[in-house]
């Protein structure tokens, strides 16, 4: 037997608010479609979207990070 299933990494850190105008996660920066897809996605997309995440936040206006510390 090969035990139970790896868990899925995820950005996830609990602040699951979007932003209306970037459609982004204000917590994890994903999208919507994103995050509902997360566990269906192969470990390629998932990680092609991980690579991405760093430069989403300029995405969103800074005024709207800040209330979220981010």
């Amino acid at each position: 037997m090969n035990g139970p299933p790896r868990p899925i990494p995820t950005p996830c850190i609990k602040v699951c608010v979007v932003d209306g105008e970037s459609g982004l996660c204000m917590g994890c920066f994903r999208t919507l479609s994103e995050v509902a897809g997360w566990a269906r996605l192969d470990e390629a997309a998932r990680s092609a979207i991980l690579a991405e995440l760093p430069s989403r936040p300029d995405r969103v206006r800074p005024e709207k990070r800040a209330m979220f510390g981010r």
